[in-house]
């Protein structure tokens, strides 16, 4: 009986850890410190500007022009009416534009649109990168459960193996009792290396998503409640899922973009104001003219096009073919959020039933090997089947607490697939979040030629460690040479 208990320890530690790191803490680390999320504001950021790019075609442009000319050869009636010194002029140019056909109007209004799908699309990252972040935490949770239930094992399977052997000096089994006891034993270790490996594959890939190493872990907090049928959750993925909604506004915009296009078959109009001026700084005046001279200009141009070379239908045609383009992702992402919707429900709701089975696998695995161990005591039972039992409770513990994390990580992504999955829904407490709001403000109705921001430092933490950062203290030797037909390798 100690021994069972001893076996099931893996599983009771999991829930009364003394300090552990939360999935709170790994979450609020995932929000301050992932690349791929702080990647996604920054492209947010940069549709923000094309918002004040779209608005600068409406505005009043200014030019200034400075020269310094000098006539090189003059002949007939300038010569008389020129002075023969060179001149510096000056000029200043007010272009505004009245009408532009809609093209600023629409292009503005797709700049818009695509902020919101640009907003959408951090949403739908900010969604993604949280699943990859529980999962990553959930499966470090399941691997140091396993990789203790293993080492359990072969803690059990060495017991076993002396005692196997202690009989066997006595006479009570067989030489091949002993075998099956040291075989079994091998095999154990051989598996803890296996587990080993993907405990060590499960915290470097949690250091990838959440910024830094795993210490010990608390478990999870229970998800908020989830819908009763993979039907509802569909009906709310529908309506909240962030990469439709992106995809959607996509196509709004794709739509502006067509009648931006169709502006250019438009007239346009614009009013314009200049003044220029001249002075002649050196050389001889003919006939008493003045050096100097201004003159200013006010005046309404029209621009009518009448052939551009095709070029408006060329462009047209494109922009609609975009459209469509987008139209049937819109359609194509519909179906990847039903099925990303109801296959995380059914995988949730299957893990939830592994779950039931595999706890009551577990305990009458465990009457099972305590009853084989009884029985094995009088002789009705042989060693093999002591081991056999003794590994059949191993594979229902390891599949019980696989199924625990399969169960949360498919939860999870039913909240993702939904669009709750992110940290306005998730209630992070590890202070203000991000506000994509704040870089449209200051961004989009900027009149400011000069205004910038200052040069960007990455935000997000890096992983290396000093050692493995460390310079190479050996050579790195040249890769062998492949053998050529006929040639013998080097010896074994």
């Amino acid at each position: 009986m100690k021994r069972i208990l001893l076996a099931t320890a893996a599983l009771a530690s999991l829930a009364t850890p003394a300090y552990a790191d939360t999935l709170r803490d790994a979450l609020v680390s995932t929000y301050k410190n992932n690349p791929s999320l702080n990647a996604q504001r920054e492209a947010l950021r940069a549709t923000d500007a094309t918002v004040a790019i779209a608005r600068a075609g409406s505005r009043p442009q200014v030019a200034a022009t400075v020269g310094v000319n000098r006539d090189l050869t003059r002949s007939g009636v300038l010569v008389s009416q020129q002075s023969k010194g060179p001149k510096i002029s000056g000029g200043l140019d007010l272009s505004v534009p009245l009408f532009q056909g809609g093209r600023v109007r629409n292009s503005i209004a797709a700049a818009r649109t695509r902020v919101e799908a640009g907003r959408a699309t951090l949403r739908a990252v900010e969604g993604d990168t949280f699943t990859d972040a529980v999962a990553a935490y959930m499966d470090v949770i399941r691997d140091r459960a396993i990789v203790e239930l293993n080492q359990n094992q072969i803690r059990v399977l060495s017991t076993d193996l002396e005692a196997t052997r202690d009989r066997f000096q006595i006479g009570d089994v067989t030489r091949t009792d002993v075998a099956q006891s040291e075989a079994r034993l091998s095999l154990a270790r051989a598996q803890l290396e296996s587990v080993n490996a993907r405990l060590a594959a499960s915290e470097e890939n949690y250091r990838r998503v959440i910024g830094r190493r795993p210490d010990q872990l608390a478990p999870p907090p229970p998800l908020p409640p989830l819908p009763s049928t993979g039907d509802e959750a569909v009906r709310i993925a529908l309506v909240n899922n962030p990469d439709l909604i992106a995809v959607n506004r996509q196509a709004t915009a794709a739509g502006y973009d067509v009648r931006t296009a169709r502006a250019s078959l438009l007239p346009t109009v614009s009013t314009t104001l200049s003044g220029d001026y001249v002075n002649a700084l050196g050389g001889t005046s003919v006939s008493g003219i003045p050096r100097s001279g201004t003159q200013t200009t006010i005046g309404v141009n029209t621009r009518i096009p009448l052939y551009q070379g095709g070029l408006p239908a060329a462009q047209i045609r494109q922009a609609q073919a975009i459209e469509g383009q987008v139209l049937e992702q819109v359609i194509g992402t519909e179906r990847a959020v039903v099925a990303n919707a109801q296959s995380a429900f059914a995988a949730y709701t299957a893990a939830q039933r592994a779950i039931q089975s595999n706890q009551v696998a577990v305990s009458a695995n465990q009457l099972a090997l305590e009853g084989a161990r009884a029985e094995r005591s009088v002789g009705t039972r042989t060693v093999i089947e002591v081991l056999n039992a003794e590994q059949e409770l191993l594979n229902a513990q390891s599949q019980l607490v696989t199924a625990r994390r399969d169960a949360y990580v498919a939860g999870f992504q039913l909240l993702n697939a939904m669009g709750q999955a992110q940290a306005d829904d998730l209630g992070l407490d590890g202070g203000p979040l991000y506000d994509p709001t704040g870089s449209y403000r200051r961004t989009a109705n900027n009149w400011n030629d000069w205004s910038h921001d200052p040069r960007y430092t990455a935000q997000s933490t890096r992983t290396v460690t000093a050692s493995e950062a460390a310079p190479l203290t050996t050579p790195i030797t040249t890769p062998a040479q492949p053998m050529q037909p006929g040639v013998a390798g080097p010896p074994r």
